[in-house]
């Protein structure tokens, strides 16, 4: 038999696991939780650069907003620190850019904005294909060299995020959608060394 103080020590663990859990988002249990993959950083003789995939960001009720015509936008965060023994980190860019996608009827296309890549839309038949371009970025230009110092460390961040729309009134009161805007990935962190 367990000892009083050692069952009541057991109790408190226990509440304290299940509270934790509870806590927790249930997209950090979810098999098929939006992940960022593919995160590389290059340069080219002016710049650096990243490339990054989203993976797991399209529900099936996301889809199907898609392809009623419902624009949808991702929002792409990458933070560059400069990094330093101390606690704080210097900030030295800080990029937010959002690509869209939204369905045309008439045109049976998907116009699918990457300001990164083209001043223009891009559009396309395949749903496949839009949900590719909307999912991968490449050639993003993080910050010039010359703003980098040979041999110092540095740390980019990177998160992702389905933006909150607002949906047209009738759709205010469809219970099918509550849950569709809700979308983000933690943040992803690459050390390295210039």
């Amino acid at each position: 038999m367990k000892p009083k103080g050692a069952l009541h020590t057991h109790y408190i663990l226990i509440v304290f696991v299940i509270c934790f859990n509870l806590m927790l988002p249930g997209r950090i249990f979810a098999d098929n939780a939006p992940v960022l993959v593919n995160i590389k950083l290059a340069n080219t003789r002016d710049d650096l650069l990243t490339y990054f995939t989203v993976e797991n960001a399209f529900t099936p009720k996301l889809e199907t907003a898609m392809q009623t015509g419902i624009l949808t936008s991702f929002t792409y965060y990458v933070s560059l620190y400069k990094t330093t023994s101390n606690l704080f980190d210097k900030k030295i860019a800080d990029i937010q850019i959002s690509s869209s996608v939204k369905y045309n009827s008439l045109t049976k296309e998907f116009a699918v904005t990457r300001p990164w890549k083209d001043e223009k839309p891009a559009t396309t038949a395949s749903f496949e294909e839009a949900k590719a371009w909307m999912t991968e970025v490449d050639n993003l230009k993080v910050i010039p060299l010359d703003r980098l110092v040979k041999g110092d460390k540095y740390q980019i961040r990177i998160k992702a995020e389905l933006e909150k729309v607002t949906l047209p009134l009738s759709l205010h009161h469809v219970f099918f959608f509550v849950s569709l805007w809700d979308f983000g990935t933690d943040w992803y962190v690459i050390n390295f060394t210039y």
